[in-house]
């Protein structure tokens, strides 16, 4: 088969996923559940809640310069490349991965992103074990290892994060996949409906540069129904060990750790193979 049929196959693989994953229908209580968060978040105001927003679109962008300019970034960028040159010896630059035939970059992605949940399982199981420090710093370690995640996919299928649209894009994408699951579909068609206003060599983004949107703050609620939880489990202890919230801590994160990757893992690959079909 050549490799421009193998693209085509792939590519209605993604198309059938995109069917199947985003049929989803909120439950009663997840529908409950978003209708008293939105009501939460209205008491807040429109100037407050702006306000919140736009200060977490400045967390969001300062960690991910953080993450880019991290000497294991940079040792990550090295070590795809090194892979890639096994394949093609004449990969060169990040760009040049995508050239590659994408059963090579799903491979180096399901090398990488293997770490990545054992991570996220091992940082869960960390917070599970109680502790006012644990508690707090788990959304931002939450937050951080996903971003993780999306930059090395985004690397693996030849974008450069270092050029401003592919921050922003990377951005979106985090934002997108942590979001509840009744407003993803939402978020992943305006995405692609941004990426359509594009040319490959863009700098700036194109669409609204605005990353988090108010349903995200949602994600404060579970985190804090997710500390409760896990401060009762605390009190479960197994030879000296709360093994119980360890358990939930890090089944929790890994769940999310998976949609992350799973969503970045499609929307990389799709992109690819469109911008190879145009």
């Amino acid at each position: 088969m050549r490799q421009e049929e193998r693209d085509q196959k792939r590519y209605q693989a993604i198309i059938e996923w995109e069917d199947t994953y985003f049929s989803h229908e909120a439950t009663d209580v997840e529908y409950t559940y978003l209708k008293w968060t939105d009501k939460l978040f209205e008491q807040l105001g429109d100037h407050r809640r702006q306000k919140v927003l736009l200060q977490i679109d400045h967390v969001f962008i300062h960690l991910h310069a953080y993450l880019q300019n991290t000497r294991s970034h940079e040792e990550t960028r090295k070590r795809i490349l090194q892979y890639a040159k096994v394949f093609a010896p004449t990969v060169d630059s990040i760009e040049d991965l995508q050239y590659l035939p994408v059963e090579q970059l799903d491979y180096m992605t399901d090398q990488l992103m293997a770490k990545q949940r054992l991570l996220a399982l091992g940082q869960g199981g960390l917070t599970g074990m109680g502790g006012m420090f644990l508690l707090a710093a788990d959304l931002p370690a939450v937050i951080a290892i996903n971003l993780r995640s999306i930059q090395q996919i985004a690397t693996i299928y030849g974008y450069d994060l270092k050029r401003p649209v592919e921050m922003v894009i990377a951005l979106k994408l985090l934002h997108l996949s942590t979001l509840p699951k009744a407003f993803q579909a939402h978020e992943w068609e305006r995405l692609w409906q941004d990426l359509d206003q594009h040319h490959t060599d863009d700098i700036f983004y194109a669409g609204s540069e605005e990353i988090v949107e108010p349903e995200w703050l949602g994600q404060f609620i579970r985190q804090m129904a997710k500390s409760f939880v896990i401060t009762v489990l605390r009190k479960k202890v197994f030879q000296g060990l709360p093994l119980v919230g360890m358990a939930f801590g890090a089944g929790i994160n890994y769940r999310l750790s998976q949609q992350v990757i799973e969503l970045s893992y499609k929307f990389y690959q799709k992109r690819l193979l469109s911008e190879r079909n145009q």
